[in-house]
């Protein structure tokens, strides 16, 4: 796949409409629990996939996305289906100009164009939906597809195993023999499912 051509917008909605399904299903007494992100519990994970949403917007509609915290504060637990909706629908119209997507822009790994950084957008969002569904015993079939593109990305950005302790992504661990993209994917990316 040549990334330097491809429009990630309709994978970057189909994984956010994706994330936002999984959302819903959450339920309160869920909030405080474990993810496969250690430093996180459900709900910082969800104030993380509010506030990167929140940057990739930033980004799109031509403001500095670094300056805005890949967090939210002030979500009443029962809010997070509407804080990442409002999120994400905010995304899509940001990224609705197609020059953006050749653009250079700044995230947090660097200087690309639009349409790389929407993709490694797209790569985030789905790990952090992974992340997510593992946290909830995986009450929804995630689409294999967007896994598929997902780790395309991260063998791009990511593509040594071993990874510094600047780096957000762990280093790879082996995936199990029979893993899915998703499997393989965070595996990539340095999670391990909750035991």
């Amino acid at each position: 796949m040549n990334t330097n051509a491809i429009d990630p917008r309709p994978l970057y909605s189909r994984a956010t409409a994706q994330a936002a399904a999984l959302i819903r299903t959450v339920r309160l007494e869920q909030l405080d629990g474990p993810t496969p992100c250690a430093e996180f519990d459900v709900r910082t994970l969800l104030s993380h996939l509010v506030g990167g949403t929140h940057r990739i917007a930033t980004i799109g509609e031509g403001g500095d996305g670094l300056a805005v915290h890949p967090f939210v504060d002030g979500v009443p637990d029962e809010g997070w289906p509407t804080a990442y909706d409002e999120a994400r629908t905010r995304a899509d119209n940001a990224w609705t100009d197609a020059t953006r997507l050749d653009a250079l822009v700044q995230v947090p790994w660097g200087e690309a164009p639009g349409r790389i950084a929407l993709a490694g957008y797209v790569m985030e969002g789905v790990t952090h939906t992974w992340d997510l569904s593992e946290s909830l015993g995986h009450p929804l079939e995630l689409d294999p597809e967007l896994a598929e593109f997902a780790l395309t990305i991260a063998h791009r950005v990511l593509p040594d195993e071993q990874r510094d302790t600047d780096t957000p992504f762990g280093s790879a661990l082996p995936a199990p023999e029979q893993a899915d993209a998703y499997g393989r994917l965070a595996a990539w990316l340095g999670r391990k499912p909750i035991s």
